[in-house]
């Protein structure tokens, strides 16, 4: 879901922005999918972008690229695996860094991350993965995220714009209680998931990062107005060193990068809330 959708974020149809207008978990753009033989569950397709013979090509060069890159790596392992000592992360922007990740977690989210390049960004990520979740849209649950991610001195503006942005009127329009639940045999799904960071200022005590994402936001039930769909966005996060952590103190979102969507069976509402309550998400660390 992309934050700052139809809920008053900013300007009409804007992200979440650094002067108070924060993002959540918000309405995303339904894209409904072609029908066929039931809702906009269980089997339904999406529209074909080109013909079937140039996604055959399409997919047998991503095949090849996979398969290549896969040999490249197990032909390289003899000499890069020799020297674990060094530092790899000049080699490419996305390249792991090594570092264990965090090993402490403070209302369900990682704390302590180490004070560096490397820790700023795996704070950003864990901390958009937690403010675009489902558990913001709960009061007791937000309280928490908030006082964990943001600055002390940016808590109680924060919570009180949230609070407002969802409030009751915007909890039924996604189809939530006051207390951010779905109706029985009904799931609201929220996760995002960073595809990657980087960090575009950093001193020691204050950093901006961009984060890339993609996640799935919606509402599971046959009978959804809103069902599960996917998004991509940016988050750039701002964050400052204080009480020997790295917080927030503002973030803002955009559009994007955002692949071709691929030609995928759209899967029945039992599988995606199966799919979200059996696979856990994951800490993540530069």
């Amino acid at each position: 879901m992309s934050l700052g959708d139809d809920h008053g974020y900013g300007e009409a149809g804007s992200r979440g922005g650094d002067d108070g207008t924060y993002g959540g978990t918000g309405q995303t753009r339904t894209r409904l999918p072609e029908q066929q033989g039931g809702g906009v569950y269980g089997g339904a397709r999406r529209g074909r972008q080109s013909s079937s013979r140039s996604l055959v090509t399409v997919v047998g060069v991503v095949v090849l690229l996979i398969a290549a890159i896969a040999f490249a790596n197990r032909s390289g392992d003899d000499s890069e695996n020799s020297d674990t000592s060094g530092d790899k992360t000049e080699s490419s922007a996305t390249a792991p860094s090594g570092k264990e990740p965090v090993g402490t977690k403070s209302a369900g989210i990682p704390s302590g991350f180490a004070h560096s390049e490397q820790g700023v960004e795996s704070a950003a990520a864990n901390y958009t993965a937690a403010l675009v979740s489902a558990d913001i849209l709960k009061p007791t649950r937000r309280t928490e995220i908030v006082r964990q991610v943001f600055a002390a001195d940016k808590v109680s503006a924060l919570q009180r714009n949230l609070d407002q942005v969802y409030d009751k009127a915007f909890l039924d329009k996604v189809g939530l209680d006051e207390n951010g639940d779905a109706p029985k045999g009904d799931l609201y799904v929220s996760r995002t998931m960073p595809v990657g960071a980087r960090t575009t200022d950093y001193s020691d005590r204050t950093a901006t990062v961009e984060v890339w994402c993609t996640g799935v936001y919606g509402m599971t039930g046959e009978s959804s107005d809103n069902p599960v769909t996917s998004d991509w966005f940016t988050m750039t996060l701002k964050l400052r060193w204080t009480d020997g952590d790295w917080k927030v103190d503002s973030f803002s979102q955009k559009e994007g990068p955002a692949p071709v969507n691929g030609d995928n069976r759209v899967s029945t509402s039992d599988e995606i809330s199966k799919a979200v309550e059996e696979y856990g998400g994951f800490t993540y660390a530069r």
